[in-house]
């Protein structure tokens, strides 16, 4: 789950960790008015959506009165931001973060992930502060320090020691910048977080080390345990198909592609997509319906799909094991008949009950293709999208 970037900086306040003040607002007048109560100018209006690059987009302006700040949230409120995180349908700003100006020495780029594949958390850093991170990594990799630490082990002075003396940090800046870390492993470990990536971190001239930009992301199979944080979900921010989908306890993220896919646990759904892409054709959604779906699951998983009108096709892929075959083809037949099947559907079944699936299936009367196995379904249904 992801929050904007004000709501990570109130977590943040929480746990010590150093931000600038700021403030919310909705409305020009209201921004206005914020922007007069800070300590003084320049204060930052600051767009709120879930991407990143919105200064180059235009969703961060420093201004200089209560004239400035009400014009500049007049020209962000309502506007609808293009980043290379949005994709090219953008994302409207309906919230703004009014912020005081800081005194920068220094800008620094610091974020903390898991690394899947190993097990450990990576803490990545990088004098490229304010630059888009993805951009490093292509043109200049070399420019990105990464300290891997062990999560049972945990954080250690020595791994703090190896961020600072590779930026090249010392005095008060290096003990500010260690002392920042600290607070945000900490952060990052109690609150189950998938990310935490302050771009810039800042230093002043103070040598004070201040988090001046904040995107932070949560594992959602741990949010039952965080009340606080879950209240903090923006659906607005979200795909609508992908908000409906988590209504009915389905696993959907919606792609560029024009197939469809359901699929039966997020491996072979992955696989499916692999084999879609191998036969020319490009998989426009992730679908795993889960081992335990209903047919009520399955007619919903089909409705929420045949809402993507980029959708021109749909592979059907079922392993029978928990999920038995037969029940998944009564939920294939009970959707079609609610909803209409309005698109080509290529389906392969197998394992528990398949016979019986295949049965119901035919006896049904839909206009379905049935696949000998995996790679002749994906074949069939790029080559009935085209």
């Amino acid at each position: 789950m992801k929050i904007h970037e004000y709501q990570a900086k109130e977590l943040f306040r929480t746990h010590g960790i150093s931000v600038p003040e700021g403030v919310v607002a909705r409305t020009p007048g209201e921004a206005a008015f914020r922007a007069v109560s800070m300590k003084g100018w320049p204060v930052a209006v600051k767009a709120q959506i879930h991407a990143g690059g919105r200064g180059k987009a235009g969703g961060v302006k420093l201004v200089h009165s209560a004239e400035e700040a009400e014009a500049a949230a007049e020209a962000i409120l309502g506007a609808t931001l293009v980043t290379q995180q949005t994709g090219p349908e953008g994302k409207e700003v309906n919230t703004l973060l009014i912020e005081e100006g800081l005194d920068i020495a220094r800008e620094l780029y610091l974020g903390i992930v898991p690394d899947r594949k190993s097990g450990d958390i990576v803490i990545m850093a990088s004098l490229e502060g304010g630059m888009e991170i993805e951009e490093v990594a292509e043109k200049s990799p070399e420019k990105i320090l990464k300290v891997r630490l062990d999560p049972l082990a945990g954080l250690w002075p020595s791994h703090l020691r190896q961020v600072v003396y590779g930026l090249g940090l010392e005095g008060g800046a290096a003990k500010s910048v260690m002392a920042l870390i600290k607070k945000l492993y900490e952060f990052f470990v109690a609150k189950d977080c998938s990310l935490v990536e302050i771009n810039p971190l800042v230093i002043t001239r103070d040598d004070e080390a201040v988090v001046l930009d904040a995107k932070v992301d949560f594992d959602d199979n741990a949010l039952y345990r965080h009340a606080e944080i879950s209240i903090l979900r923006d659906i607005t921010e979200e795909s609508p198909l992908e908000v409906e989908a988590s209504r009915h306890r389905l696993n959907y993220i919606s792609l560029d592609g024009n197939i469809g896919n359901i699929v039966n646990g997020a491996g072979l759904a992955m696989a499916t997509m692999d084999l879609i892409k191998l036969a020319g054709g490009k998989p426009a959604n992730f679908l795993d319906v889960g081992g335990g779906a209903t047919s009520e699951m399955v007619e919903n998983a089909f409705r929420i799909l045949l809402k993507d009108k980029k959708v021109k096709g749909v592979l059907i892929n079922i392993f029978g094991g928990i999920l038995r075959c037969d029940i998944f083809a009564r939920g294939v037949v009970d959707a079609a008949a609610k909803i209409g099947m309005t698109v080509p559907v290529v389906v392969r079944m197998e394992g528990t009950n398949v016979e019986d699936g295949r049965r119901i299936l035919k006896e049904s009367g839909l206009d379905l293709q049935t696949a000998v196995d995996l790679n002749d379904a994906a074949e069939k249904i790029a080559a009935i999208v085209g």
